[in-house]
């Protein structure tokens, strides 16, 4: 089965899109003939889904505010082979689309990030350039590799697709799809792809701060039910230590003396000693319930068939 025989879905979630979205169905018609394109509008207030459905694109509603609920709702409703998801902005570069579904083909991967590279300066706002790389070093040191946490640009399998649970409502998907891939080892790879400026009279919806915030707190969430013995550790030798300089005075006075003069910071250091071994003890329990729950993943990953150009 050839790239054009084989079912290709570009996905674009759009809120407030009306100045761009023409041009992302345009370029990628042009880049993918034989796609269909899905615009599924998230609540915008301007003429986005009729925009859109006069480019050519199936236009589709989510009624539940955010990212997240609009990559839920895509990824359970559309059948495809191949699954692209583009931002509707105009910022990321369509002629790169048949090279990152090569690529997923060829290399049987799950996903193909678009790895931006800036054409302008001012493409990239530095506030969200610098979140990025932090966000991203983070991931790496937790999860694995990656460079690009937040492109908005991604090929996928259909495997990768319909076994993915999405859980964030927002910006946060990103993460989440990262995550996801790194933590059941899934073969990925990265294409380094334009990015471009927005046009004139498009507006990010990105707040630096706020979804940066928000990001930061997922990818703390992931960690602490990805990582759970490790996260509880840190928690546990905290509070022994905690525990171990409260009680080092007491200790010393006790030997010197025989006396206890200080019993409510002996009974707070016995507290956070007992802390400290529940901590621990509640990471080694859900260390196993987390072995559990990537078992059922994975099987719900291997339960459906891979992409591949031969497929019948």
């Amino acid at each position: 089965m050839t790239t054009t025989q084989l079912r290709i879905a570009v996905l674009v979630p759009c809120y407030n899109e009306e100045a761009a979205v023409a041009t992302v169905v345009a370029d990628f018609r042009k880049a993918l003939p034989a796609a269909e394109i899905y615009v599924y509008d998230n609540n915008s207030r301007d003429r986005t889904a009729a925009v859109a459905r006069e480019a050519g694109a199936i236009v589709r509603s989510e009624r539940r505010q955010g990212k997240g609920h609009v990559v839920r709702r895509m990824f359970a409703d559309v059948e495809a082979d191949v699954y692209v998801l583009v931002d509707g902005d105009a910022t990321y570069d369509a002629p790169s689309a048949p090279i990152m579904i090569d690529k997923l083909l060829d290399e049987h991967l799950d996903m193909v990030v678009g790895l931006r590279v800036d054409q302008v300066q001012a493409a990239y706002r530095l506030g969200h350039r610098t979140g990025n790389r932090m966000l991203t070093g983070f991931l790496s040191d937790t999860f694995g590799h990656a460079k690009d946490l937040l492109s908005g640009y991604r090929v996928f399998s259909r495997r990768f697709v319909k076994s993915f649970p999405v859980l964030s409502d927002g910006f946060e998907i990103e993460t989440e799809l990262a995550v996801y891939a790194l933590e059941l080892s899934l073969p990925v790879a990265e294409v380094e792809t334009p990015y471009y400026a927005r046009p004139e009279g498009s507006f990010s919806k990105l707040n630096t701060w706020r979804d940066g915030f928000r990001i930061l707190g997922t990818m703390l969430k992931l960690y602490r039910s990805e990582r759970p013995l490790r996260f509880f550790a840190v928690i546990g030798i905290l509070l022994a230590l905690a525990s171990i300089i409260f009680a080092i005075p007491i200790v010393i006075t006790f030997i010197e003396t025989g006396l206890v003069p200080r019993l409510p910071t002996a009974v707070l250091s016995m507290g956070l000693m007992i802390m400290a071994l529940l901590s621990v003890s509640s990471g080694l329990v859900l260390d196993t319930v987390t072995r559990g729950r990537r078992e059922m993943k994975m099987l719900a990953y291997l339960s459906q068939p891979a992409s591949k150009r031969n497929a019948g």
